[in-house]
């Protein structure tokens, strides 16, 4: 089934629609962009059995089991057919973004928007989760979750022994690990049981890094 985010069309009688208008184009286009004649041809075959199908289907007087499964395989073939041609033929060379837009279908955006290094500022809250792992929430102290530059957080975090001085900024912690989770989890070493762990949060995206949040700290279950 086709999803609703999709480009290919939900109803029937749309997908009919978009293929006779392909079969159109592509009859007048084919030299043009390239599609060999039995390729064209045998998809103006599919999609006139398509139709054939759908009308019996919901044609009072022919509409059976037998005629409802038919159209539904025919529908199948026609969005693999479509789904294959469009892969094939209409996403590359010589078609123009003016003739993609022809067919219905989306231009792929090769200049995406930059949004740049984000400047929203957050921190952690920690909680217990389970043995050995700490679970912790993103809390924003500045901008918001919805700014397009937060994309995801750097959690940086360093485990100190017992005796050993915690460190005294951020840039002094010594692992990280990437995520797009407001929510998540740090597994610790079976050995970390009992020492302290010292973290900090930078937004991130795409390799550019916010401004440091302030440090927190939490005893490792």
């Amino acid at each position: 089934m086709s999803k609703k985010s999709d480009w290919y069309p939900s109803a029937r009688g749309e997908q009919l629609a978009m293929a006779r208008d392909w079969v159109v184009q592509m009859n007048a286009k084919k030299a043009a962009w390239g599609i060999p004649d039995q390729v064209a041809a045998d998809f103006t075959a599919i999609v006139n059995d398509a139709g054939a199908a759908l009308e019996a289907s919901e044609n009072e007087a022919a509409r059976t089991p037998v005629a409802n499964a038919q159209c539904r395989e025919a529908f199948r073939r026609l969005e693999d057919a479509a789904r294959d041609i469009k892969r094939r033929y209409f996403l590359r060379p010589p078609l123009l973004e003016s003739d993609v837009i022809s067919l219905s279908l989306k231009v792929k955006d090769r200049h995406p928007t930059k949004h740049g290094a984000p400047a929203a500022q957050t921190t952690l809250e920690t909680f217990l989760r389970g043995r050995h792992e700490l679970g912790f929430r993103i809390v924003y102290i500045t901008g918001s979750p919805e700014e397009a530059a937060n994309k995801g957080y750097r959690i940086w975090y360093k485990v100190v022994p017992p005796g050993e001085a915690p460190p005294e900024g951020p840039e002094e912690l010594t692992r990280s690990f990437y995520t797009q989770r407001k929510k998540d989890v740090i597994p610790f070493a079976y050995g970390d049981s009992g020492r302290m762990v010292h973290m900090a949060v930078q937004v991130e995206n795409g390799g550019l890094k916010g401004p440091w949040g302030p440090m927190v700290s939490a005893l490792i279950p």
